[in-house]
């Protein structure tokens, strides 16, 4: 067993890691900073950017090996510590699971957090419902449910890949991670990533919508940053119909989007129609 095989073999509770052992570049493990001491590591981390193509053959290579690839970004371009990946700021201490969950009633309760009380759990005053309104409409009668799957798909697998290669090309600073993870989504969680701790503490809720939208929309997890994650999409909406109900998952799922980015539903919904990539970060 070569050393490669040997580091990826302490990520796996199954799979075969001589599927892709003999493709990776140098790397580490990486354990968890947060659980202690003794902890197993949660992540194999390129010592260098990621090569061209390397992301489509490890995602290829993943029925056998049971490692997800991730291009992973750091907190800021050039940080030699590579956070929070290579200093290890993640925690699976106290992740559920995503089963344990009922995505469309994340969806709901996240809606109502973002839109009816504020952080504290507070009515919002006046003021604020009177900006609100603005940003939510049409659906100020409350959350409309979650939007209807798609009823055909392209490829999510080659939706992915073809975003890999559009990202690695944005942006040759990427590094190559590997979790042990049936998915990109349950990746999250098995690696204890916390990008949205100020939003949402319990990654596993998060792994849960995205297994959702993966369902419904054929979406990939492909990048992850610091608070950012990059998803492929093979089943955008195809009209402005649908593509609201998605914006107000999408706020449900991550505020932030809306609020501080296209401030309003309508505008943020026009941008999802026949869009192959969903973009999120969280203050």
């Amino acid at each position: 067993m070569t050393d490669a095989e040997h580091d990826l073999r302490r990520l796996l509770p199954s799979g075969d890691p001589s599927a892709v052992a003999g493709l990776l570049p140098a790397g580490r493990l990486i354990n968890p900073l947060d659980d202690g001491e003794d902890t197993a590591p949660v992540l194999w981390l390129s010592d260098g950017p990621a090569p061209i193509g390397l992301w489509e053959e490890l995602h290829r290579a993943h029925p056998r090996s049971g490692l997800w690839p991730l291009l992973l970004a750091p907190l800021r371009a050039a940080d030699e510590e590579f956070r929070p990946w290579g200093t290890g700021e993640l925690s699976t201490a106290s992740a559920s699971e995503p089963d344990w969950y009922d995505p469309a009633a994340l969806l709901r309760t996240g809606w109502e957090y973002s839109t009816v009380v504020d952080s504290d759990g507070e009515p919002l005053d006046p003021e604020e419902t009177s900006e609100l309104g603005r940003s939510i409409a049409p659906f100020l009668d409350g959350w409309p449910g979650t939007a209807p799957a798609a009823e055909r798909a392209g490829d999510p697998d080659g939706a992915a890949r073809a975003l890999a290669r559009e990202l690695l090309a944005r942006d040759a600073g990427l590094r190559i991670g590997l979790v042990a993870a049936d998915s990109g989504a349950e990746a999250l969680t098995a690696c204890g990533w916390s990008g949205p701790v100020n939003h949402e503490d319990d990654i596993a809720k998060v792994s849960a919508v995205l297994l959702d939208w993966e369902r419904r929309y054929g979406t990939r997890l492909v990048q992850v940053g610091f608070a950012e994650l990059e998803l492929s999409v093979a089943a955008p909406p195809g009209d402005e119909c649908n593509a609201l109900r998605i914006a107000a998952e999408h706020l449900a799922f991550c505020p932030d989007n809306i609020f501080q980015g296209a401030g309003t539903l309508t505008e943020y919904a026009s941008g999802l129609v026949g869009a192959e990539q969903w973009s999120f970060w969280w203050d």
